[in-house]
């Protein structure tokens, strides 16, 4: 597994303190998203932006634990997704896998509204971005509800944190 990990030590980056116990400090990526392999500036940009925004705001807590927390976040077969925590010295703690299944028609419905998106951005169509990007929002927003449904008693998260993780998904999801 190569590993992509962003960590808090920019002193430019605003973030919040790295002693709250729902803190990630790090995220740490399946080889399927290797920057080495993924060659679409735009993905590269969106992931780096949602492992950024992670490590400097996320409310992440496994029941029962303390954190802060690095998180692994792997596929496992043809349709498991892989929450592997760990804690600052990434020695694991709590692993909890989810079926991609039930996020299928949201990841391919995200996929669409991207693609549409990056067309209309080239033609300069300033009213069709703006529908599309409606639309994009509320598939984000409808999947990390899903997301947070799914942990619900066994990760805790706020709504922000369910949106950047399941950018990851769909990142993850369009590589295998």
């Amino acid at each position: 597994m190569t590993t992509l990990h962003h960590s808090r030590s920019r002193r430019d980056e605003p973030t919040l303190p790295s002693e709250r116990p729902d803190a990630l400090i790090g995220v740490v990526l399946d080889t399927a998203l290797d920057p080495a392999t993924d060659a679409h500036p735009e993905r590269r940009k969106d992931r780096e932006q949602a492992i950024l925004d992670l490590c400097q705001t996320a409310h992440f807590r496994p029941e029962g634990l303390t954190g802060p927390f690095i998180l692994h976040i792997s596929v496992s077969g043809h349709s498991g997704l892989v929450f592997d925590v760990r804690n600052e010295e990434d020695n694991p703690l709590y692993a909890h896998v989810i079926s991609l299944s039930p996020f299928g028609r949201l990841i391919k419905d995200y996929a669409l509204m991207i693609e549409s998106f990056e067309l209309a951005m080239e033609e300069g169509n300033r009213t069709k971005v703006q529908a599309i990007d409606m639309g994009r929002r509320g598939v984000h927003d409808e999947a990390s509800d899903l997301l947070m449904a799914r942990l619900n008693g066994k990760i805790a998260m706020d709504k922000p944190t369910a949106r950047r993780l399941f950018t990851l998904m769909y990142l993850l999801g369009q590589r295998r």
